[in-house]
Order: C-alpha cells, then structure tokens, then sequence
C-alpha cells in the first residue's frame, strides 16, 4: 500500500496538491480552500488565478494538473472535494491517486482546522482508489508510493490516518481472497490464509474443522455442498473476545469457493465469476482482523462456511433432504441454491452453541438482488428496527450502500415442503425474501436479533469508480468496522 506521512513541514514539494471546491452559488466555478500548513510564495493566488480558465468545477475527484517548468512545486494540482465531507473527500482521494498513478510523490495541503472524519475519508480513498490485483508481474503498475499530508497539527490525526489504513487493509484483504481464481482457491486454501493473517494478532483464535469433523458433528448442509468437490469443506470459527466487551457478534459469510450450480449447473456466462462466491465469508474474516487489529471492545465471533459447489458422482442432487446442524432438515430440489444451506448449518450452530447478543449473515446469495437493487446496493433484510437502523447508517457513513427490504410473511407459506421442513428453493415468489426468510428459520430465539444482507450485486464492480476498482470491492469490510465500532 501506499505509503501515507503526516508532516507539519512538507519537505517534498515537486507535486503540490490544493484542494479545490464549488464556488458558493455557482456549480460552474470553483474555489481554492485556504491551506493549513505554509505553501510557497505566490501560490494561493497562482491556483486561485487558475481555477476560471482551468474550467475547475470543483467536483469530488476532479483533478486538473498545471506544469510549471524550472518552479517549485514543478507541478501543480487543484483537486475538487466538492461538498467537502466524508464521502467527497473519500472520492477526492480515489481521483488524485489515479491522476497521479505516473508520479513517485504526492504533497497534499490540508485545510486548516480540517475534521478527522474528512482526513479519513481521504485516506480510504487513496489506498482502496489504489488498489489493484495481479497474478505475477505488473509492468503497468503505478509508479506511486508515498503521499504527504500536510497539516498545522499532524497529531490531531493520526488516529483517523491509522483507522482508515487498517479499514483499507483489511478491505484490500477482502478484495485479495474474492479475486484470487478458484484455480487457487479452494477451501483448505482459503481457511489457512485466514490463520496464517490472524497469527500475528495476539488475542485472536482460529479453529478450522475438516471434512471428518464436520459430518461428525451434523454439519449436512456444508457436508453436502461441499461433498461433490475433490477440495472438501470447511468450516472456519474465529474469535475475538477482549476482556472489556460487554455485546457478543456472531458474523456470518458464506464461502463457496467456486459454485458451477452443482448438478443444476450454471450457463457458462453465469458461472465464469463465480470465484466471487466467496465474497461474504471474506468480507466477515476480513472484518473480524480489522475489529482486532484496532482493538475495538466488542466480542465477535466469525464463521465463514467454505464449500466447492461442483459437479460430480457424490454431489448432492436435486430433491435431496438435507439434515442441518441441530436437527432441522430441507428438501433442496436446485444445487444452485447452495449458499442458503451452508449458512444455515452456521446460524443453526451460532444460536445453539454460541448465543450471541447478534447475528449478522453477509451472504452473495441471489441474483434477484441485482433486480430489484442493481449493481450497488446490497439487500438488508431483519425483524429488528433498532439493529437494522443501525447497521444502515453505519453502511452509508463507510460509503457503501444498502437498502431494508421486507420480510413478508405472506412468502413463508412457499418455504412448505412434504418430505422435509422446510423447502430451501421455491420458486414462488421473490428471490432474495424467500432466500432471506428461509435463512431467518434457523435463527431460533435469536430472530429479533438476526440480520441478514444479501450482497451479491454490490461484491463485485465492472470499472473503476471513485474508491472502487474493476473486480471485488470488499464490500461489507468498511460498513462491520464502522457498526462494530459503535458497540463499545
């Protein structure tokens, strides 16, 4: 990642960068914001003089960059903030260190008396703007390694500078495991990189259990999907439990490795990104070493259900029951319709065995999210008005999106099955509230507890957009970090 200074005294000064925002009442123009640190004679007035024949309009992420041969900066940058908050600084930061991919160094020039939420939100936005993901060599990668921040007051903000670089880290981390190709990806592989990260957090337990630990202890659901796939399953529980927390999480994620459908096998254009499949057990994990990393008072319980859905002579067909953990048994007529069983036998055992305060399921489950939402908004579903209130505004301040969708109960009559107790794939009624009130049956005494988010459109991007980049966008990492925090 980049490399992120505070300095009351710049002292690398051969790209400057000003923030710029609109002008008061004019959309059109823009403004330069008056710097906290000291700036070279003459160039306050130089960038303000600019601004109008530049066309500078001040938009979040706008970048226009002056040359100024044989000066000092030898070049200048007016970058717009825009409305000047969190989420418009986040978006400056994307847009600078993209514009800025071909230099070695960056000087920004803070305002003064800026607060820590906007010093973050840029922060997030240069490391997450900057992310990319190669197998091997990149001869395209940025030449970027370090930007400056200059400010009056360095020590005002280093703990919004040392957040944002841990919730950057561990986003990047989310987006690593949910871009790898399955060809490398596979179960056992997925859980030993969650060990191996968490080895170096004192306080922060790993168990992983295997496919024999797994079928002794009823896991059927995992044990199914799991079971036509040469890499056998896992189940990964980590634990947080720092001596001062008073709520108990229990976060779930599904972790399909790779999903072909199954014997109800996908198309081939649905199931060429299917590495991604992964992307809610990642985004937990990933959330999980951030909450430990930064040391946040809560106790958080992780389980990331991990299974390769494929096509074989021991997969599990169509019009199979399945026996889930404590007892409850689906009849499964669609393959396809995995993720809900795994996550199941997870829920099953968080309620029996763990009993939380709260459970909270990330879960790429449907693609009637993406139809009713688009590509951007991940679908929240809970009975609770106070947890889901709070889990939404916790969303949007990291500068992800999600939207409550109801839990109608007219749907649960679909969920009937003759041989079984629940029938885990209806095709009555819509997708992602049949998927979410067939999850919400496993949850117990806990179900005005349970929050559940289907994210499957919003898990994955198809071009750069301000602090998200073309493949996984880690989605969920920021938002759990910012709710998590509110738990102390």
């Amino acid at each position: 990642m980049l490399a992120i200074r505070l300095t009351a005294e710049p002292d690398r000064l051969d790209v400057l960068v000003l923030p710029v925002r609109p002008a008061p009442g004019d959309a059109t123009s823009a403004e330069p914001v008056p710097a906290g640190a000291t700036l070279p004679t003459g160039i306050a007035d130089e960038a303000a003089a600019l601004v109008g024949p530049a066309r500078v309009t001040g938009r979040a992420g706008q970048v226009h960059a002056q040359v100024r041969p044989g000066g000092t900066p030898a070049r200048l940058l007016l970058l717009g903030v825009g409305e000047a908050d969190e989420a418009a600084w986040r978006a400056a930061g994307a847009g600078l260190v993209r514009a800025t991919r071909d230099e070695t160094h960056v000087t920004v020039a803070l305002p003064a008396e800026l607060a820590p939420e906007s010093v973050r939100g840029l922060v997030e936005g240069l490391l997450l703007g900057s992310y990319r993901f190669r197998l091997g060599d990149d001869p395209d990668a940025p030449t970027l390694t370090g930007v400056d921040l200059a400010v009056a007051e360095p020590d005002a903000y280093a703990q919004a500078v040392a957040t944002a670089r841990t919730t950057a880290e561990m986003t990047r981390l989310a987006r690593d495991l949910t871009n790898t190709p399955s060809s490398v990806k596979n179960p056992e592989w997925f859980a030993a990189q969650v060990t191996d990260a968490a080895a170096d957090l004192p306080g922060l337990r790993v168990r992983v259990r295997e496919p024999e630990q797994l079928a002794a202890e009823g896991f059927g659901g995992i044990v199914a999907v799991g079971g036509g796939s040469a890499s056998g399953p896992r189940l990964v529980e980590m634990d947080w439990h720092p001596a001062d927390a008073r709520t108990h999480v229990v976060l779930v994620g599904k972790g399909i490795t790779f999903d072909t459908g199954g014997i109800s096998i996908k198309p081939v254009p649905a199931m060429k990104l299917m590495r991604k499949d992964m992307a809610g057990a990642a985004a937990v994990v990933a959330a999980t070493l951030g909450a430990a990393a930064l040391k946040l008072p809560v106790r958080i319980t992780t389980l990331a259900p991990l299974a390769e859905n494929m096509v074989s002579g021991s997969a599990f067909r169509p019009g199979d029951v399945i026996r889930h953990y404590g007892g409850l048994t689906s009849e499964t007529t669609n393959s396809d319709a995995e993720g809900r069983l795994v996550l199941a036998d997870a829920l099953a055992y968080a309620v029996q065995e763990l009993k939380p305060d709260l459970l909270i399921d990330l879960a790429t489950l449907t693609g009637a999210n993406a139809v009713a939402l688009g590509t951007r908004i991940g679908a929240l579903y809970s009975d609770n008005d106070r947890l889901a209130g709070d889990l939404l505004a916790a969303i949007d301040a990291a500068g992800e999106s999600a939207w409550r969708m109801p839990l109608g109960t007219d749907y649960v009559e679909h969920l009937g099955s003759d041989l079984a107790d629940l029938h885990s794939a209806p095709t009555q009624g819509p997708g992602s509230v049949l998927a979410a009130l067939y999850l919400r049956e496993f949850t117990g005494e806990l179900r005005q507890q349970w929050l559940h988010i289907d994210m499957s459109a919003p898990s994955w991007c198809d071009r750069d957009d301000a602090e998200l980049t073309r493949g996984a966008t880690g989605w969920g990492v920021r938002g759990l970090l910012r709710w998590l925090a509110t738990l102390s």
